[in-house]
């Protein structure tokens, strides 16, 4: 059977009219663009944050709670320590002097035989060598007195204190008693009003020491358990 559309000669059946082209759905029918704007979420049950609520703190929160503070130690208390320290440092000095001039009286009782026998030489070396050693070991007792003050609150504390200081002032009165001895000896002009100055400005500091700890909140800083009285 031949092929009707091959053969040019053969009729031909017309088909449905050209209807044009076809019709297609427009892009997006039926879709509408979103809209802008935050997404319909339900609001939260929190307030919104106003202007009443603190500011945040800086730092961060200590892990353990804060322990609170213990009462201060009283500037007097602080100040006798201070005075104590002071002396020692004083007192060595001296000490280095009364060992330096006992050592040389020997030789000052040689060179000059008639100002110094013997006996007396030998006996003024062993008491400034005895000196300087008590001076020294005094010393060391003021320290430790005004290092126990500052970091313990009891009354061995304020007993120690009391004693290094009041034994500067013995100490003072005994080379007071002593100079004064000495100066009634001595040819020239009366030394006595020196000497007095000199074991003054010796016992000036222990005696404002005592007086701290004596009274007031220096005395009441060592009763255990009392705190100073405040100060407005």
């Amino acid at each position: 059977m031949s092929d009707p559309w091959a053969d040019p000669s053969t009729p031909t059946e017309h088909g449905a009219p050209y209807a044009g082209p076809p019709t297609t759905t427009p892009p997006g029918a039926g879709w509408a663009p979103p809209g802008y704007g935050a997404p319909g979420y339900p609001p939260s049950g929190y307030p919104p944050p106003g202007y009443g609520y603190p500011p945040p703190g800086y730092g961060y929160p200590a892990p353990w709670p804060m322990v609170p503070r213990g009462p201060r130690r009283p500037g007097q208390v602080i100040a006798s320590a201070v005075l104590a320290f002071v002396q020692a440092a004083m007192v060595l000095i001296a000490s280095l002097y009364v060992w330096f001039a006992a050592s040389i009286v020997d030789v000052v009782a040689a060179d000059a035989p008639g100002s110094l026998d013997t006996d007396t030489a030998q006996g003024l070396a062993t008491e400034g060598t005895v000196l300087a050693i008590v001076q020294v070991l005094s010393a060391v007792l003021l320290v430790g007195a005004g290092v126990l003050a500052l970091n313990q609150r009891n009354r061995r504390a304020w007993i120690l204190l009391l004693a290094a200081h009041g034994f500067q002032v013995v100490l003072s009165l005994y080379w007071l008693v002593r100079l004064s001895s000495l100066a009634g000896d001595t040819p020239g002009p009366d030394a006595g009003a020196v000497f007095f100055v000199f074991t003054l400005f010796f016992a000036a500091g222990p005696l404002v020491g005592l007086g701290l700890i004596l009274f007031g909140d220096g005395r009441r800083w060592f009763d255990t358990g009392t705190a100073p009285a405040p100060q407005g």
